[in-house]
C-alpha cells in the first residue's frame, strides 16, 4: 500500500479536502491511500497577514488551492509566473532545484508537493532578508 502517511500529535489538526480533522489524545498515524487528496497540516498553514514576502506569497497561493479557496486551473498560471519570478532572484543550485520541483508539481496538479518544495525556500529567504536589513 502506498500513499501519504500522516503522523499526528495529540490534538493536532489537519485539513483534508476542506474538512478539519482533529486528532485525539494520543499520537496517531493515518495512511491516505486515495490519490490527489488535498491535505494541509494546520500548524504549517500560512495566515494571510503572514504572506508578506515573495516566497510566502507563493506558498500562500499554493495553500489556497489545498484549502479549496482557489480553483486549481486559475491558480496554476499564477503559481507558474510567481515561481518563474523567484527563479530570477534565487539562482543558487539548491534554490533552483526546489523551484524546479515546485514547477513540476504545479504542472502535474500536485499542489501539496509544490507547497512542500516552496517551503524549503523559506529559511533561505529569511536569511537573505535578514542580511539585507543588517
Amino acid at each position: 500500500m502506498s500513499g501519504l502517511v500522516l503522523k499526528l500529535s495529540p490534538k493536532e489538526r489537519v485539513l483534508i479536502n476542506g474538512a478539519v480533522i482533529e486528532n485525539g489524545d494520543r499520537r496517531s498515524r493515518l495512511s491516505i491511500v486515495t490519490p490527489n487528496v488535498n491535505i494541509l497540516r494546520l500548524r504549517d498553514a500560512i495566515h494571510p497577514e503572514e504572506a508578506n514576502t515573495p516566497v510566502r506569497r507563493v506558498c500562500y497561493a499554493a495553500q489556497l488551492v489545498l484549502t479549496g479557496d482557489a480553483d486549481p486551473d486559475e491558480a496554476r498560471l499564477q503559481l507558474l509566473r510567481r515561481i518563474e519570478e523567484l527563479s530570477q532572484i534565487l539562482t543558487d543550485p539548491d534554490s533552483r532545484a526546489l523551484l524546479a520541483g515546485a514547477t513540476e508539481a504545479v504542472v502535474n496538479n500536485q499542489f501539496y508537493q509544490c507547497l512542500k518544495s516552496l517551503r524549503g525556500l523559506l529559511p533561505r529567504e529569511e536569511r537573505l532578508l535578514n542580511t539585507r536589513l543588517s
